[in-house]
């Protein structure tokens, strides 16, 4: 079942998005870290997830500069395949900041 013709350049900007809302996740917690002397795995967790994320951003950026319709499709499914992966992360260290927090 091919994807969509327009997945690619979804994945692209919210990836790219998503590796900023990393960052910034990074800085803030660990202003709360210092603050509360709490140790949590969040921090580490959110690099791999930014990392995750700009994997996806480059291949869906791939995706986008190749025309043939093999390539394209195989690129494209390999960015969505990250992109998902990355957000199941992001919902997992989510919960570990709360728990941390709390």
């Amino acid at each position: 079942m091919p994807l969509e013709d327009d997945v690619s350049p979804q994945i692209f900007t919210v990836s790219a998005a998503m590796v900023g809302v990393c960052l910034t996740v990074i800085g803030l917690l660990r202003v709360i870290i210092s603050a509360q002397n709490v140790d949590t795995l969040a921090d580490d967790l959110l690099v791999c997830d930014a990392l995750l994320f700009l994997v996806s951003c480059l291949l869906s950026y791939f995706a986008l500069r190749r025309r043939l319709a093999r390539r394209m499709y195989k690129v494209e499914r390999a960015a969505d395949t990250v992109f998902v992966l990355a957000l199941l992360l992001m919902v997992a260290v989510c919960g570990l900041i709360t728990y941390a927090i709390i």
